[in-house]
């Protein structure tokens, strides 16, 4: 191998490295939190999933680049892994729009919640308002605690429903596992036939 071919394949690996990783890392963690209702994660995963899916393509090009110039460009195992390559990007693609999916519906849950916990807190402070002068607490008895409304006010997030998005968080599961066999079976062919 030449000082170039050398040159391209540290980029390959450089590529592989530091885009498949990361971008399997996000799309494996992201139906945890979508579980978990963590809409400022999921964000974070969304764009981490966008990121990195485009820099994949850097493995793409650098791989076809060096199959090119090792003269196995037309090798059946090249033309195969481009495509599963190319099918695991598209992926990638309803991966992302899955995650902003999920993302819309939480948000929307949260802002619902919210408006339903503002509108309590009136109706409980209009009630409290219109109570007589010195019908507080009787003696000896405990304030009232926050449950109801005040509670879901502290935390409007436990008012979201449990099974929100949970189709998104399926297909992002299944999706994920499709991806991760499709890298699987590239590597090989890479290795088995290198």
């Amino acid at each position: 191998m030449s000082f170039s071919q050398h040159l391209v394949l540290w980029l390959h690996v450089a590529f592989v490295i530091f885009t498949i990783g990361p971008v399997t890392l996000a799309i494996m963690s992201t139906p945890r939190y979508i579980r978990q209702r963590d809409i400022r994660i999921l964000r974070y995963l969304s764009r981490m999933t966008f990121i990195f899916a485009a820099g994949s393509l850097g493995v793409l090009i650098a791989g076809f680049a060096l199959a090119s110039m090792m003269s196995k460009a037309g090798k059946p195992w090249i033309i195969v892994s481009g495509t599963l390559f190319l099918v695991a990007v598209v992926l990638l693609g309803l991966i992302h729009r899955d995650q902003r999916h999920a993302i819309k519906a939480l948000e929307a849950a949260a802002e619902t919640a919210a408006t339903a916990v503002g509108l309590a807190d009136e109706q409980v402070s209009a009630t409290v308002a219109d109570q007589p002068p010195g019908a507080g607490t009787p003696a000896g008895a405990e304030p009232a605690t926050a449950t109801g409304p005040q509670q879901a006010a502290a935390d409007p997030a436990a008012v979201i429903p449990p099974h929100l998005a949970s189709v998104e968080r399926g297909r992002i599961a299944m999706l994920g596992g499709v991806v991760s066999l499709i890298w699987l079976v590239i590597l090989v062919l890479m290795v088995w036939n290198s």
